[in-house]
């Protein structure tokens, strides 16, 4: 039996990893992007199918999407690690896997948050030094936004149409707001809550932003939304900055200052 450690994950959960892990399955994109980045493309072996960065995460096995696994697909690599995500993530499959592999689990609504699962990962695949550096670099990063913090108004981020969904407090994407310097009309309330055209208007946004991801909001929208909120300013916006808390952070602090409104 392989050496394996004991570690917790972010849902305070012990874990015993294998030492040297050398065959994963990655649930989440942005954590598959990280670990790519951290030179693991040959430990990885299976993805889901919105993993799509880098291009290089598509030659994976595909084992299903992030709320759907294909339990048949995973039992054939047979991981010695699973690394998933709670919000993105779906609990009785997770439970299921948890049968057989050993599953940490990543738990962020902050960018502290994600830059402990960044430490974390490091430690379990022994590649220390290079999250210590990029860690260090999206700290520098983002410690350089303020000079736009709360200039560009009041906004409402969309994650979902029919019924309409936004980002509210307690999400990472709230935390990525306030970073690229808008005010979240809806932070008094709760993660992703449903809210109707009138709600909407009573909260007087300056801005909506339509996400890319995870409903793919598209040009077409913005005619839809003016019309009905006529008086506000309608954007669509790269949802994979707002909402990917792995290694993209580096490129985040740029999308921010140079979104053009």
């Amino acid at each position: 039996m392989a050496e394996c450690i004991k570690v917790f994950d972010q849902l305070g959960d012990e874990v015993l990893v294998p030492h040297s892990p050398k065959t994963i399955v990655s649930l989440v994109p942005s954590q598959t992007e990280l670990l790519f980045d951290l030179g693991l493309s040959d430990m990885i072996a299976g993805v889901t199918k919105f993993c799509v960065h880098p291009a290089d995460a598509r030659s994976k096995v595909i084992v299903g999407g992030t709320k759907k696994f294909n339990f048949e697909r995973i039992h054939k690599i047979s991981p010695d690690l699973v690394i998933g995500n709670k919000e993105e993530n779906y609990r009785e499959g997770i439970e299921e896997l948890r049968k057989h592999y050993p599953v940490w689990m990543s738990d962020i609504n902050t960018l502290k948050e994600a830059l402990q699962m960044i430490s974390q990962l490091g430690v379990i695949m022994q590649r220390e030094e290079q999250t210590s550096d990029l860690i260090h670099r999206i700290k520098n990063r983002f410690s350089s936004l303020p000079a736009i913090h709360g200039k560009r108004g009041k906004a409402l981020y969309f994650i979902w149409k029919k019924p309409y969904m936004v980002a509210a407090g307690n999400t990472f994407i709230h935390e990525m707001l306030d970073y690229a310097g808008f005010e979240n009309v809806a932070a008094h309330l709760n993660r992703y809550p449903e809210l109707t055209v009138d709600q909407i208007r009573a909260l007087r946004p300056d801005h909506l932003l339509l996400s890319s991801e995870p409903y793919p909001f598209r040009t077409e929208h913005i005619h839809e939304f003016k019309d009905l909120f006529p008086e506000t300013r309608v954007h669509i916006v790269d949802g994979e900055f707002f909402s990917w808390y792995g290694s993209r952070l580096l490129l985040a602090g740029d999308y921010f200052e140079k979104l053009t409104l």
